[in-house]
């Protein structure tokens, strides 16, 4: 079997100051000290985390892995060069987004599994209550042969929850990912396609569901929603805002590809609050401007893909 991941790796910012985005908040003149024991600290924590995504299950690292709130390349250079992650074969594929904190999306891979024939960067063009222009996440698409098998991997981190004005705002960056999986179904119905992100919505929610809903896809986290467990806590309330969606033929049996197995939230011990009234939740690198130490505001999640033999 093989672990497709997704991990909101929260504030992946570098220490160095760049004028063209908003990280002020993570230098080591703020009120957060960002420095370099901190920031190789959190790589440290990072890679192990990603290291034993799906391990348990498949005793080794996930072939790909898409993330989110990653500053630039390299932070994700450093990420991959760090103590656990440094003797994998592993890539990445990221652009710039204009976001204005300059947090962006990639895709790590093992480049020992999958061969990247294609890429690019896709812009939603959003404005606020003014009329002036918004900026977002771009979402990342990334077409290759994975183990032999074509496929297409989108990778998104939609508008923040945080504000009520930006569900329309999501539900734009969701049609958008439409318009990409009606591009590559027109050039080849039988494309097989792995949605992932952060979507700052449930699987109930209305942008989620239009994405499921206008593309014939299945949610494989809908089951996971539970009040006692999820990929992220606000107040005191589990939801699973990080997920995947998948093409149908995910679930065929046809030999020479791979198909879907399971979906889970890794939620280990050591990616957990130990003690206080936060026991339980998403070891956090900083509350606040408060230095907690930890790996990030979300659990990771993941699928694990199987290898159906070829006929003989």
């Amino acid at each position: 079997m093989k672990t497709i991941a997704f991990f909101n790796l929260e504030n992946l910012f570098d220490i160095t100051n760049d004028p063209n985005i908003n990280d002020n908040d993570f230098l080591s003149t703020s009120d957060k000290r960002w420095n370099l024991k901190r920031y190789e600290n959190k790589l440290f924590k990072l890679g192990f985390a990603i290291s034993n995504i799906g391990k348990q299950e498949t005793e080794t690292h996930p072939a790909i892995v898409g993330v989110a709130e990653v500053e630039n390349a390299k932070v994700l250079q450093d990420l991959l060069d760090s103590e656990n992650l440094k003797d994998i074969s592993y890539s990445f594929v990221h652009y710039d987004s204009p976001d204005e904190r300059g947090i962006d999306v990639a895709l790590i891979y093992d480049t020992t599994q999958f061969e990247v024939t294609d890429s690019a960067p896709y812009s939603i063009m959003l404005f606020d209550d003014n009329g002036l222009a918004d900026y977002t996440r771009d979402i990342l698409r990334v077409s290759g042969v994975f183990n032999g098998e074509p496929m297409h991997f989108l990778v998104n981190h939609w508008p923040s929850k945080n504000e009520e004005s930006n569900a329309p705002k999501r539900m734009e960056v969701s049609n958008k990912a439409t318009e990409i999986i009606e591009g590559l179904k027109a050039e080849n119905p039988d494309a097989k396609i792995i949605v992932m992100g952060d979507f700052n919505d449930n699987s109930a929610s209305e942008s989620v569901q239009a994405l499921v809903n206008n593309n014939a896809l299945f949610n494989p986290m809908e089951s996971l929603t539970s009040y006692n467990r999820g990929s992220i806590n606000y107040r005191f309330k589990w939801d699973v805002f990080d997920q995947f969606m998948l093409t149908h033929n995910f679930l065929d049996h046809k030999p020479g590809t791979h198909n879907f197995q399971t979906a889970d939230i890794f939620d280990a011990d050591f990616l957990k609050q130990y003690k206080g009234k936060y026991k339980g939740q998403p070891f956090r690198t900083y509350v606040g401007k408060t230095y907690k130490g930890g790996y990030s505001d979300h659990f990771p999640v993941y699928l694990l893909l199987r290898d159906v033999p070829k006929a003989v």
